[in-house]
């Protein structure tokens, strides 16, 4: 299994639809997000996708109703990860898994429920301005396990965070991870960074990979390099 989801960030339909061909094939699935899915609606973000795995990462957040309603709203698009707040709540988690158990039954595909726990643009610092309780791995596990005790499949985690999570959590559940960074990329954003073949050992299921793909000159050649390091 190839663990890489390459994430499309843009907003522009045709740019999409060329990394997705030029990517597709060495990678194990395409993560498309919150600007590209308000930008180009349910259509094209099915299109894109194409026969490839699609990670769609809305990040949902709000009342349980509304998020029941939203993980039944893009039930049709059969995505194989969807992603949501874990800061939510018990409620609101609950009600996103009883949704896509009901879609299940009506289409015969389980959608994967992540929670999301402290995004990797976030620190120490960060979250003491916002009244989180820090350092930021505990928030991290706190979060987590209240994903797991929900019935979520996973969560998104710094890869700083892994193994902790994979010791504790066992090994089924879903740790995906972005902020990954191959030897010689750009940090950007990102405050929490590991490059890929790290993440793995450390016990990642799956690795979120941007710009280090989709800027590089040769994109495809970039997967399939990122691809043979964890060969």
């Amino acid at each position: 299994m190839n663990p890489v989801f390459v994430a499309l960030d843009t907003t522009d339909l045709a740019r999409a639809r060329q990394l997705a061909a030029l990517v597709s094939p060495h990678v194990g699935g395409l993560k498309l997000g919150l600007e590209f899915f308000l930008a180009q609606g349910l259509a094209n973000t099915a299109d894109v996708a194409g026969a490839a795995p699609l990670f769609l990462d809305l990040k949902l957040h709000d009342i349980p109703n509304t998020v029941a309603g939203a993980v039944r709203a893009i039930a049709g698009l059969k995505p194989e990860f969807l992603t949501i707040h874990a800061s939510g709540g018990a409620a609101m988690l609950r009600a996103a898994v009883a949704e896509a158990v009901e879609a299940a039954a009506r289409s015969g595909h389980r959608i994967k429920l992540l929670g999301v726990t402290v995004l990797t643009s976030l620190d120490d610092g960060d979250l003491d301005a916002i009244g989180q309780r820090g350092p930021a791995g505990d928030q991290v596990r706190r979060l987590a396990s209240l994903a797991r005790t929900c019935g979520l499949d996973g969560v998104i985690c710094s890869p700083f965070e892994v193994a902790a999570l994979r010791a504790e959590l066992g090994p089924d559940f879903q740790l995906v991870v972005p902020g990954i960074r191959p030897a010689g990329s750009a940090v950007g954003d990102q405050k929490r960074v590991m490059g890929p073949a790290q993440a793995i050992e450390a016990g990642a299921s799956r690795l979120v990979i941007g710009r280090p793909i989709t800027d590089a000159p040769d994109p495809a050649a970039a997967a399939r390099a990122i691809a043979a390091s964890l060969a």
